[in-house]
């Protein structure tokens, strides 16, 4: 089986700018979790978005899933993000006039894949909306009529990590994901976050600057940069 993610000879530069971004080989297996780690400006946001399909541009191959990305249309990058790819965003981007299970339910309603294994996990969308809330520490009855701009800081991350969750991608993408959290909160998202993955076998790519991340992973890359 071809590994999930497969990096060959990647660099990414700005127009008339030095590589802001190398990499000779990386190849990530099926339910594999790699931890990410360097400073501000050393490209870990920047390999987040070319996996995503958001950048192009590159040289070198960048394979997903199997699908060599420099030969996917806009259309076709789009399509592979929504159906094979959970994405958690340091600011969560959660929508904040919907109820907490309408911003977990979102990635369905793109999805048809998603939707199906949703409903095959928990015999329906809001179903398994709710269990992750649940499975995340968020109780759904005691949360149901709260938007989500009312919840505090760790409260809408978990949210945003059960929307990232539902219908259980081959990879989560997560860009600096605890960086609003006291260590205490971190290390319980965290805790929470891996063993939800270990069940659904998702493979996990996460960045950050935080070093104490590591110890939730089994492989680590640091990104130097090119200053």
């Amino acid at each position: 089986m071809n590994p999930l993610i497969d990096i060959q000879q990647l660099a990414f530069a700005w127009p008339g700018e030095a590589p802001v971004l190398k990499i000779d080989q990386l190849q990530l297996e099926r339910g594999e979790h790699l931890f990410i780690q360097g400073a501000s400006g050393s490209g870990k946001s920047t390999l987040l978005n070319l996996l995503g399909g958001v950048l192009t541009g590159f040289a070198g191959e960048i394979r997903v899933d199997g699908h060599a990305l420099s030969q996917l249309s806009a259309r076709q990058r789009d399509r592979l993000r929504a159906d094979r790819m959970g994405v958690l965003f340091q600011q969560f981007n959660l929508l904040p006039y919907l109820s907490l299970e309408d911003n977990v339910s979102l990635p369905c309603t793109l999805s048809k894949q998603r939707q199906a294994a949703a409903i095959a996990r928990s015999g329906s969308v809001a179903a398994e909306a709710n269990r992750l809330l649940q499975r995340l520490g968020l109780d759904p009855q005691q949360y149901s009529k709260r938007s989500a701009a009312k919840l505090s800081i760790g409260q809408q991350q978990r949210v945003a990590a059960a929307r990232a969750l539902i219908g259980s991608p081959a990879l989560l993408i997560a860009d600096e994901p605890t960086s609003a959290l006291d260590k205490h909160n971190r290390d319980l998202f965290m805790q929470l976050l891996m063993e939800e993955l270990q069940q659904a076998d998702i493979t996990l790519l996460l960045v950050s600057h935080d070093p104490a991340l590591a110890r939730y992973f089994s492989r680590t890359l640091k990104l130097e940069g090119n200053s």
